[in-house]
């Protein structure tokens, strides 16, 4: 990692960082996909293992405190570090299913752009798979025009796409193995294409941010604290998960779920939702 801060501060993004073995990787997603099929006939529950898996899940709980993780995000952001979320993207095998240009800080709310994003791959996430792709130094720029486009076959909350033109030839992909990690900024103009393997395309987006970062209208979301301290109390501190799947903690998720929803979809036309 001896020229991450360099790297990232040029591009906005780097890539690939070794996190986990395959077999650590391998693991986490045997949990994850047991979890799934646990609960496969309670939809409500399954949306929220997806949004999140750090709070319903110990596996996951421990990875967004890896220390390869945290060493990555301290170099950005210092020794103080919140993960404000970790949600799953899951990309079926021959999905069609796209992530649109975008940038991830449009509709979180939150006052400032002091926040990485770190990319762990569950599964191998090839070019042929729809990884990321990123538009070097886009991140420079601060946060430009949106529309919804709220397409089915958009991953992003309100298919959210950038309004200006993007230059395709200017996209670097990045491919992972799984186990491996890209981390960008929430500046950084990114988007995937297609699934077109055979196998599925896992991954979590685990975004770190610093505690001195508030939600714009005051709502405490629910964070986790993985490294430092919090001197400011700007959100709710989440315990770790009190077991696998345990009830309590999906009901913490579940009232986190609606304050988020309520930020994420503000000012979105009630008619496309």
């Amino acid at each position: 990692m001896k020229d991450l801060q360099s790297t990232y501060e040029a591009n906005g993004f780097v890539v690939p960082l070794d996190i986990l073995t395959p077999t650590e990787a391998l693991a986490l997603r045997a949990d994850f996909e047991a979890a799934e099929a646990e609960l496969a006939d309670d939809p409500a529950k399954l949306k929220l293992l997806y949004a999140y898996p750090d709070r319903l899940l110990p596996s996951f709980d421990a990875l967004v405190r890896h220390p390869k993780l945290i060493e990555a995000a301290s170099r950005i952001l210092g020794p103080d570090l919140i993960v404000w979320s970790g949600a799953l993207f899951v990309k079926e095998a021959h999905s069609p299913k796209i992530i649109s240009w975008h940038q991830d800080l449009t509709h979180w709310g939150l006052d400032d752009a002091e926040e990485v994003t770190l990319w762990v791959a569950i599964s191998d996430a090839p070019v042929e798979a729809g990884c990321m792709k990123f538009v070097p130094g886009s991140h420079k720029q601060r946060i430009v025009p949106h529309i919804d486009t709220f397409s089915e076959n958009n991953l992003l909350s309100r298919g959210q796409e950038i309004a200006v033109n993007v230059r395709e030839e200017d996209a670097v992909h990045a491919a992972l193995k799984a186990g491996q990690a890209s981390m960008h900024h929430g500046h950084l103009f990114h988007a995937s294409d297609p699934n077109t393997t055979d196998d599925r395309r896992i991954g979590t987006a685990i975004r770190f941010i610093k505690p001195a970062m508030r939600q714009e209208d005051g709502t405490k979301s629910l964070v986790a604290l993985v490294a430092g301290q919090d001197d400011y109390g700007h959100f709710e501190l989440a315990a770790p998960p009190k077991g696998r799947l345990h009830l309590d903690d999906f009901e913490i998720c579940h009232q986190d779920a609606e304050r988020k929803h309520a930020i994420l979809f503000k000012g979105a036309d009630p008619s496309k939702m």
